[in-house]
């Protein structure tokens, strides 16, 4: 899986560089959640731009980030997301879970 973090005081941007977010990465991404995920980290942010593609796994991984950031007050935000993922995301009403902006500077401001 290929992706990078980026610390930018309290948010901390994950940009996931793959098309794909289905089962063949959604574990290694869980992991990753896990470890990010504790405090102090208030906001996590998680770049979406390059995902074309995602399935249930890949919205249990994004369910795995938002719980353990809600265990700590913390929040995930989502940006760059695709139609097709946006609608998969409406669908399964995750829309109301995560807030979803069309840019990270968005999404840090908010």
């Amino acid at each position: 899986m290929k992706f990078d973090v980026t610390i930018n005081g309290p948010h901390t941007v994950l940009k996931l560089k793959e098309r794909k977010l289905d089962m063949s990465i959604s574990p290694e991404l869980k992991g990753e959640f896990i470890l990010l995920c504790r405090p102090p980290l208030k906001s996590l942010i998680v770049d979406l731009t390059d995902v074309e593609f995602c399935d249930s796994s890949g919205l249990g991984a994004l369910l795995i980030a938002d719980r353990q950031m809600r265990q700590h007050s913390g929040s995930v935000k989502l940006v760059g997301v695709h139609k097709k993922v946006l609608s998969l995301l409406k669908i399964s009403q995750l829309d109301k879970v995560f807030a979803v902006y069309d840019s990270v500077e968005k999404a840090v401001k908010n």
